[in-house]
């Protein structure tokens, strides 16, 4: 099992939780302090039923927003971030794993960041049959 970051992060966000999508107001309104534009390198995305799975990669880009919670926020946000994702540390089910990620800012630079990655079943299943999300953009595929 890997050790939890215990470190306040920062969240990528690339599918349902992105302005203008379902659970952005849901989940994010009133709790974060910033939300910017982030890509996440050596990922690729993938369309699932309703919402996509970011999917380690050496070769491709994630695109999402980086969200910073309010200090106040971060521990709830964090638990309803995890239920969201029905995410369990070392669930043997998990559908995504949290993991900490370097994440590029607009400016360049890069921050270690919370993201929800596909569990490695999943992956696997969606490397095999998947449809990937070209440009790896959530909002693109409208």
């Amino acid at each position: 099992m890997i050790a939890e970051d215990p470190r306040p992060l920062p969240f990528f966000v690339y599918g349902t939780l992105r302005p203008g999508e379902v659970n952005h107001d849901l989940f994010l309104r009133g709790r974060v302090l910033t939300e910017e534009p982030g890509r996440l390198p050596g990922a690729v995305l993938y369309d699932g039923p309703g919402y996509p799975y970011a999917v380690e990669e050496p070769i491709g880009t994630v695109r999402g927003e980086l969200v910073a919670a309010r200090p106040e926020a971060y521990t709830e946000l964090l638990a309803a971030l995890d239920r969201l994702e029905e995410y369990v540390p070392g669930g043997p089910r998990n559908l995504y794993e949290r993991a900490a990620r370097d994440v590029v800012r607009g400016a360049g630079d890069t921050v270690r960041a919370w993201v929800y990655l596909a569990a490695p079943g999943v992956a696997a299943r969606l490397r095999g049959t998947g449809t990937r999300i070209a440009g790896g953009d959530w909002l693109s595929r409208r």
